[in-house]
C-alpha cells in the first residue's frame, strides 16, 4: 500500500533493523542500558541541553514536559491547534491537573504575541498560575520563523514563564530553513522531538531540558507507566534517526511540492502553495465530492488517504515520485467517474 496518511507510517531502514538486532542493552529503569544512555547523551549534546530522556511517544514527552514545568492548578498557554492541547487526549488536564489556555493560531501557525501577553494571568487567587508557553514547530506543516521564536522567548522570559517546544517535526523545520536543529531548540527551556515520524525510527521521542527538569520527568515517566527495560533495542534505531535521516527530509519536502503542483491542476482541489513548506499538503475539496467514498476507492487501488473536507497528504521516506504519480492518476480517474 502507498500510504499518504502520515509520516508516522514510515518503516525502519535496514540499517536500523541491523542496529536493533545488535544493540547492547540493560535495564533502563535502573539507568543501566548503555544504548539508551548513549542516545540521551548524544541528543543533549547535539541540541544544546544538559540532559535528555528517551520516551515511548511524543504524547508522553509533551506530557512529561508539562507536568515537570507545572504544578497542580498551574496553566500553560498554547495554540488552539497545538497537538498537546487538541490531539493528546487532554492528558495535561486529566493526569497533570494543569489548565490549558488555548489561543488562536494565525494562518502561519504562530500565536500573536499580544494574545500571549494578554492571556498571562495576574498573581491572584481567582486565577490559575500561568507558568509555561508552549509552541509547536512545524505546525500543520508550517515553519515558525526564527525571528518569531526569538520574540516569543523574550516575552516568556520577561514575564517569568518557561517556554516549551513541541518539536515533533522540528527536524523538518530546520531542513526547510537550511539551519541546524540546535538553532531552533536553543530558544527553549524544553523540547520534545519525535523520532518515529519522518525520521523513521520504529518507536520513540526525546524530551530535552536541564538536569532538574529531566530528573522530574524521569519520576513522572515511571509513575505514568513509561519506564522501559531493555529499551536499547529501540534506542539503537533512534540514534540512526538523528544521524542518518535528518538531511533526507529535504526529499520529502520536494515531493510534497511536486504533489501539490499536480493536485493544483485538478479542478476539484484548491491548493495554497504558500502553505506547502515541508512534507504536508492540504487540499480543500470541492463541495459534492465524497472523500469517504474516494478514500475507499483509492484503498482498493492500493493507496491510503484520510478522508476529510480538507485532505492532508503527507510525504515521507516510503513515498516516491512514482507513488505520487499513481495517486494523482487514480484521483483523476475516480473524479472523472463521479
Amino acid at each position: 500500500m502507498i500510504d499518504f496518511r502520515s509520516d508516522t507510517v514510515t518503516q525502519p531502514t535496514q540499517a536500523m533493523r541491523l542496529a536493533m538486532s545488535r544493540a547492547e542493552v540493560g535495564d533502563d529503569v535502573y539507568g543501566d542500558d548503555p544504548t539508551v544512555n548513549e542516545l540521551q547523551q548524544m541528543a543533549a549534546q547535539m541540541f544544546g541541553f544538559d540532559a535528555a530522556l528517551f520516551t515511548c511517544s511524543g504524547t508522553q514527552a509533551n506530557l512529561l514536559a508539562l507536568m515537570s514545568h507545572c504544578d497542580r492548578g498551574d496553566e500553560y498557554l498554547c495554540g488552539q491547534q497545538a497537538h498537546n492541547y487538541k490531539f493528546e487526549g487532554g492528558g495535561a488536564a486529566v493526569l497533570g491537573s494543569i489548565q490549558p489556555q488555548p489561543l488562536t493560531n494565525q494562518g502561519d501557525g504562530s500565536i500573536l504575541l499580544s494574545d500571549i501577553q494578554a492571556a498571562i494571568k495576574p498573581d491572584d487567587v481567582h486565577f490559575a498560575r500561568t507558568r509555561l508557553l508552549s509552541l509547536e514547530n512545524t505546525i500543520g506543516g508550517k515553519v515558525l520563523p526564527q525571528s518569531y521564536i526569538a520574540q516569543a522567548q523574550a516575552l516568556a522570559f520577561n514575564h517569568g514563564l518557561k517556554i516549551h517546544l513541541d518539536g515533533a517535526r522540528v527536524a523538518n523545520a530546520a531542513v526547510a530553513q537550511n539551519i541546524a536543529i540546535g538553532d531552533i531548540t536553543s530558544h527553549f527551556d524544553s523540547v520534545s522531538i519525535c523520532l518515529s515520524k519522518g525520521l523513521c525510527a520504529p518507536v520513540g521521542s526525546l524530551l530535552l531540558g536541564d538536569s532538574r527538569l529531566i530528573a522530574k520527568a524521569i519520576r513522572w515517566r515511571k509513575m505514568l507507566g513509561g519506564g522501559m527495560r531493555q529499551a536499547g533495542i529501540l534506542a539503537a534505531a533512534a540514534k540512526l534517526a538523528l544521524t542518518e535521516q535528518v538531511e533526507r527530509l529535504g526529499e520529502d519536502h520536494a515531493n510534497a511540492a511536486y504533489l501539490a503542483r499536480a493536485l493544483g491542476e485538478i479542478a476539484e482541489f484548491d491548493i495554497d502553495m504558500s502553505l506547502v513548506q515541508t512534507n504536508m499538503v492540504y487540499a480543500k475539496v470541492a463541495a459534492g465530492v465524497d472523500t469517504g467514498a474516494l478514500a475507499a476507492e483509492l484503498k482498493a487501488r492500493g493507496v491510503l488517504i484520510s478522508p476529510a473536507a480538507t485532505l492532508r497528504l503527507v510525504t515521507h521516506k516510503d513515498v516516491g515520485r512514482a507513488d505520487i504519480d499513481k495517486l494523482v492518476l487514480e484521483l483523476k480517474s475516480l473524479l472523472r467517474q463521479s
